[in-house]
């Protein structure tokens, strides 16, 4: 059986392409049915489109403020294409605890961390304030904890002397579009257990 999955994005959808990509490749065991943005200029939608995925836009800016009401509209346009698994990637809102818990064990999300560390934002430069030797990125399950669900995946990145936010975040991004479509893959058959790759 074939799970259904839905993708959330705000931007450009460089991971949402390499998840929709990977599942084109003969016998996987998901296929991408939706891909929705809270920000109608994401340059992730065309990228959606011109990949055959149906699109949607659920502007959070049309409901001033009100993240509930949101939330119920994102959850209902969800709910039409019937996904199995919901993917975030790039999507740039926090989610209250009823919406997640509507997709509890069926929600990922893909950090620029080496989660617990630097959960939230600015990843990059906190690693580099640190002094840290390596960086990476997390794929995780969704909870209500920010950023905090059961890992499923890491791949890490040396830290350069010459490093620079940019710099680190281009690198540890290539290894996003690697790390997170196995581990989509790994999860739509029924796997949790965690990887991690270098």
């Amino acid at each position: 059986m074939t799970e259904r999955v839905a993708i959330l994005i705000s931007g450009g959808g460089s991971n949402m392409a390499a998840l929709i990509d990977s599942m084109a490749e003969e016998g996987h065991p998901a296929e991408p049915v939706l891909v929705v943005s809270n920000n109608p200029e994401a340059g992730g939608l065309e990228k959606a489109r011109d990949r055959g995925v149906e699109t949607a836009v659920v502007d959070h800016r049309t409901f001033h403020g009100d993240r509930a009401a949101f939330e119920d509209a994102l959850h209902e346009r969800l709910e039409e294409a019937a996904p199995d698994i919901l993917c975030l990637a790039g999507f740039m809102r926090i989610l209250d605890e009823p919406f997640v818990a509507r997709w509890d064990g069926r929600m990922l999300n893909i950090h620029p961390s080496l989660l617990p560390k630097y959960p939230g934002l600015d990843t990059h430069g906190r690693a580099l304030r640190a002094g840290d030797a390596e960086a990476g990125c997390t794929v995780h399950e969704v909870t209500s904890e920010l950023d905090g669900g059961p890992i499923l995946g890491q791949a890490r990145v040396p830290v350069r002397s010459d490093d620079t936010p940019d710099t680190l975040a281009a690198r540890v991004l290539e290894k996003e579009h690697i790390l997170y479509p196995r581990v989509l893959r790994r999860f739509a058959k029924g796997e949790k257990s965690p990887i991690f790759c270098s």
